[in-house]
């Protein structure tokens, strides 16, 4: 493997994306405070609809409105009330960032859903999922292509010394590569998707975004090769679903980096948070059955919790950023 730049200082850490609660400004203040290497914008789902993955990346297709419709997002005919609550809770996150964070210099991540969690969570307006019409899937990735290359470009203008890396939360596709997604009758599952169709379509958002993209599912069975040939630059996983090392040695030797879930993203029974020596322990000890050098480890690796965080308590979420960081910090110091 040749020498990569990492889009991340080493001995990095960072969260996944969701926190609890409902006030904004706290929230970015908590990130940028425990996470000061790698900051992410958090997503709040608790303040409602607009403000979960679906309905939050829906806000951002460009040309392609969307709408509820029983509890449900679906394609639209036009723009309408769900859609300016979507991208006006967005503005509001961005414009908060960017009173914070303004002269912030080192690289800041954003999430977003991946197509194929979009295409087995959108219902066309006839009814059924996305998934079902691989054209209605092509149109609905060049979208978000499209849009996610003006949010990436929306939140460097508000942030101009930054670095931004876009996250794409896939959390369906194994499940779509599969044939396990479940028609909307539940007696039936819709069609597998071939895995070089998956790749050319992940592919496209990858190349349009024009900045690193992380690809994250915290289901089993991730297709690291897919992810790899897709073009992202790193996969976020984890680490207590990895039971084959070797594909994932294959793709860390071929130079995918590795944001790396360590810590519970839900509290114990006793509820304390694992402590920075623990964390680092387990990203440590798989590492070394992985058999490659330590050094390579601070460089490619960024410590995180093992999924998104709107399930914890405020108390938990500073408790286990704050291991996280110090995990980081201490695998750089080895």
């Amino acid at each position: 493997m040749t020498d990569l730049a990492w889009s991340w200082p080493a001995g990095a850490a960072t969260g996944i994306g969701s926190l609890p609660g409902t006030d904004v400004a706290e929230a970015q203040r908590v990130v940028l405070g425990e996470l000061p290497a790698l900051p992410h914008l958090p997503e709040l789902p608790a303040r409602g609809p607009g403000a979960d993955l679906i309905g939050r990346t829906g806000g951002l297709l460009a040309e392609l409105p969307v709408e509820l419709y029983a509890a449900r997002w679906r394609v639209a005919s036009r723009p309408g009330r769900d859609l300016r609550r979507a991208r006006d809770l967005m503005e509001r996150d961005l414009d908060q960032l960017a009173e914070q964070a303004e002269e912030y210099a080192g690289t800041v991540k954003v999430q977003a859903a991946g197509p194929y969690t979009l295409a087995a969570s959108l219902d066309l307006p006839i009814g059924g999922r996305m998934l079902r019409d691989p054209g209605a899937v092509r149109d609905l990735t060049g979208s978000l292509a499209e849009g996610l290359r003006g949010h990436v470009a929306a939140v460097a203008r508000r942030l101009p010394r930054a670095t931004v890396l876009l996250q794409l939360d896939e959390p369906s596709l194994p499940a779509v590569l599969a044939g396990r997604v479940p028609t909307e009758s539940g007696f039936g599952t819709y069609r597998p998707v071939p895995q070089s169709d998956a790749a050319d379509l992940l592919r496209t958002v990858v190349e349009a975004v024009g900045v690193p993209v992380v690809v994250h599912c915290c289901a089993p069975d991730l297709p690291l090769e897919l992810v790899r040939s897709a073009g992202a630059a790193a996969v976020a996983l984890d680490l207590s679903l990895v039971k084959d090392l070797d594909p994932l040695g294959e793709a860390i030797d071929a130079g995918l980096g590795l944001l790396a879930g360590a810590a519970p993203a839900t509290p114990p029974p006793d509820g304390r948070a694992p402590t920075s020596a623990q964390v680092a322990d387990r990203v440590r000890q798989l590492w070394d059955r992985l058999g490659f050098p330590r050094r390579r480890l601070t460089e490619q690796v960024v410590v995180t919790p093992a999924c998104g965080l709107a399930g914890a308590t405020p108390q938990y979420v500073r408790a286990v950023l704050a291991a996280c960081r110090d995990a980081g910090r201490r695998l750089a110091e080895d």
